[in-house]
């Protein structure tokens, strides 16, 4: 995991400080005697990376493989959210819940998150689809499709 999160993030220091960062808090957070052997750590991860840097995804958060973070500033990612391998995070971007204790988006492996985009509520984004900057995205998308506007809309078919 951690070699497909450096390959991906290679010339990208920031955004690999930031996915490695996440994984060291990630794997602390998993049982009960982590997260107490793990609190300097975590607490870290908090101060630097989420108030720090502005980029906000808690360490408990369910996220494959591969990810990439371009810039981080403004970038927020609910708890409950579910990123497949290989998604591509950009600056000012949020995923999460419409309400409180709502849904969370689901977003498989290989999808392109442009910047300044909204994922909320309960969605799921195909495999190999791109969002599109700006984009406010309220419902689910097949996989291989991109989607841009507010609210977003399919544009065209990637696959």
């Amino acid at each position: 995991m951690l070699s497909d999160d450096v390959e991906v993030n290679r010339g990208n220091t920031k955004g690999l400080f930031i996915v490695l960062f996440f994984r060291l808090s990630h794997f602390f957070s998993s049982n009960r005697f982590l997260r107490v052997v793990g609190f300097p750590v975590r607490f870290l991860y908090r101060l630097i990376v989420i108030w720090g840097l502005g980029c906000d995804i808690p360490d408990t958060t369910k996220i494959g493989r591969g990810l990439r973070v371009f810039h981080g500033q403004g970038l927020v990612v609910n708890r409950e959210a579910k990123l497949g391998d290989f998604v591509v995070l950009r600056q000012n971007t949020t995923i999460g819940n419409a309400k409180a204790n709502g849904p969370s988006p689901e977003i498989h492996n290989n999808v392109d998150v442009g910047a300044n985009s909204v994922v909320i509520g309960n969605v799921v984004i195909g495999s190999g689809s791109f969002i599109g900057a700006g984009s406010v995205v309220l419902k689910s998308f097949p996989k291989n499709v991109l989607v841009a506007g507010n609210p977003a809309i399919f544009k065209k078919s990637l696959g």
